[in-house]
């Protein structure tokens, strides 16, 4: 199969209904929800990721200068990892939820409380640029893990991934069940017009309100993957300046910065400034002997639109570059590059670079970089430092570059306008997944539930209270009461705060007194 891609072409305006309809049908079969139709799915592009490796590691280096080492980590084998994840789980993920205590009362017991897990149906996944395969196919590894049909929307900012994704998907998945539609905005307009059971959406907080605001129409749930102005903190009790330069700069190097996880800017503790600077430069050494831009491995910005926007950021600014800053628009090379400011209200800091620069502002204290960080977005999708309290982000990485969101089977999303919702791992099922409650109430259980009946007696409520009801161990201003109850359960539990932790306690005192009844 030759490695080089199809040309690039949208899909025709009036196919798109078709293909959406036909995607509603099949679900409509419930094929989907059989789990072993659902495995072969994810067996199905297991191996086409695999046989079609070259051609997608050719179409992201033709559309990223995107190195083959990053196009297997990140992105190929990246997704294959998520299928054998999902194939050895999915088993337990679509069992029936048993619901006890503490959940459904003792007195309901006899209803045969349960979960059961469902598809909510046919899906629309719209993938961004940056990471086109990765991005793209992994939540549709979640929407086939839970049963949903989907029709994916690549970019068309990486039309070489694009075309290969759709002869991926189309030539070895269902035929109907998941289809692919490229193409611009009007493609997705199109797309939008249709009625979906969820949309799933990665891309700019920009794009992501005009798709919530058009879902809102139709009530139609949507996860939004966005991105945001991330910050770094580096206090004076950093233990090793070098390395947190170090991994500072990997995590604007991996895919050129076209990372919405990768840090916008660090705020520092102002006496460790000429130190971290200098550190940088060794790591930059470290990772470029030859300079960034011979390396084989730094890709390159996606196009001309988003090298200007990311030069102009470095044109405006006020602030000192104070390492890199050679840029090439004939390779849409832009080297890694680190600049000093002094106010918050320059471009380095009031844009999201999505590129590989960042900038460095001096603080004073931590409480003053709080406050520098909560004025420039009190919701970003990343923070990276050892305060955790004092901020909302998405996820955040202690002592390193965005590791919170290097694992592929742990819940990753943002928060507030960074992102809604979460994916990834077993979150991924649950993200195209309806947890669907239900109840069997038995002929024979009537006279336990008369009391739902007209006309009402008081006296069955009162039975049912005292059933259901538990006293509080409180009052009125909030102030736990410690009873009678309360001393009484601390002695048998041994202070214990649950019957396990009461349990542990009464067996270390067992073990204790055996030893030492036994003692030689």
């Amino acid at each position: 199969m030759a490695t080089k891609a199809p040309e690039f072409q949208a899909t025709a305006l009036e196919a798109i209904p078709k293909i959406a309809s036909l995607a509603r049908g099949q679900f409509r079969t419930h094929k989907t929800k059989n789990v072993e139709w659902r495995k072969t799915q994810l067996r199905k592009l297991y191996w086409a990721l695999e046989d079609f490796k070259p051609q997608l590691v050719e179409a992201l280096k033709s559309d990223l200068g995107k190195s083959s080492f990053e196009a297997l980590l990140t992105e190929v084998d990246w997704v294959k990892k998520d299928c054998m994840w999902m194939l050895d789980h999915l088993d337990s993920f679509v069992k029936d939820q048993k619901l006890g205590s503490p959940d459904v009362p003792a007195t309901y017991s006899i209803m045969n409380f349960r979960v059961k897990k469902e598809p909510l149906g046919t899906v629309l996944i719209i993938g961004p640029y940056n990471y086109p395969i990765q991005l793209l196919l992994c939540p549709l590894v979640g929407a086939i893990a839970a049963g949903c049909t989907a029709v994916l929307k690549p970019s068309e900012l990486t039309p070489a991934c694009a075309m290969w994704t759709k002869e991926l998907i189309e030539k070895r998945l269902d035929s109907g069940s998941f289809s692919v539609v490229n193409g611009a905005i009007p493609e997705t307009n199109a797309l939008m017009a249709e009625k979906w059971d969820k949309i799933f959406f990665t891309g700019s907080a920009q794009v992501g309100s005009i798709i919530a605001q058009k879902a809102a129409q139709t009530l139609t749930p949507v996860v939004l993957e966005l991105g945001g102005k991330n910050p770094a903190f580096i206090t004076k009790n950093c233990g090793n300046l070098a390395l947190a330069a170090r991994r500072l700069l990997w995590g604007k190097t991996q895919n050129a910065g076209q990372v919405c996880m990768s840090q916008n800017y660090v705020l520092i503790d102002k006496d460790l400034v000429p130190t971290f600077i200098e550190f940088l430069k060794v790591a930059y050494k470290d990772m470029f002997p030859n300079g960034a831009k011979a390396s084989p491995d730094l890709s390159r910005i996606v196009n001309k639109r988003h090298f200007h926007r990311i030069k102009k950021m470095l044109d405006d600014t006020q602030g000192k570059i104070v390492m890199g800053g050679e840029l090439d628009e004939s390779e849409l090379y832009i080297e890694p590059t680190a600049v000093l400011v002094n106010s918050v209200n320059d471009s380095m800091m009031q844009e999201e670079s999505f590129g590989p620069i960042f900038s460095i502002y001096p603080v004073n204290t931590l409480d003053e970089a709080l406050n520098i960080a909560n004025l420039i977005h009190k919701t970003p999708l990343s923070l990276f430092t050892f305060v955790l309290n004092e901020m909302t982000s998405g996820g955040a990485t202690i002592n390193d570059g965005f590791f919170h969101g290097a694992v592929n089977t742990v819940p990753f999303g943002g928060v507030g306008d960074s992102g809604w919702g979460a994916y990834r791992g077993k979150a991924s099922f649950d993200s195209f997944t309806h947890f669907r409650t239900i109840a069997e109430t038995p002929g024979w259980a009537e006279k336990l539930i008369r009391v739902r009946y007209m006309p009402y007696d008081f006296k069955a409520l009162a039975f049912l209270n005292r059933l259901t009801e538990k006293s509080p161990n409180f009052d009125r201003s909030g102030k736990v009461i410690k009873g009678f109850g309360y001393w009484i359960k601390f002695l048998f539990g041994l202070g214990g705060k649950s019957a396990k932790g009461a349990f542990l306690r009464w067996l270390v005192v067992l073990v204790a007194h055996y030893m030492y009844t036994n003692r030689s």
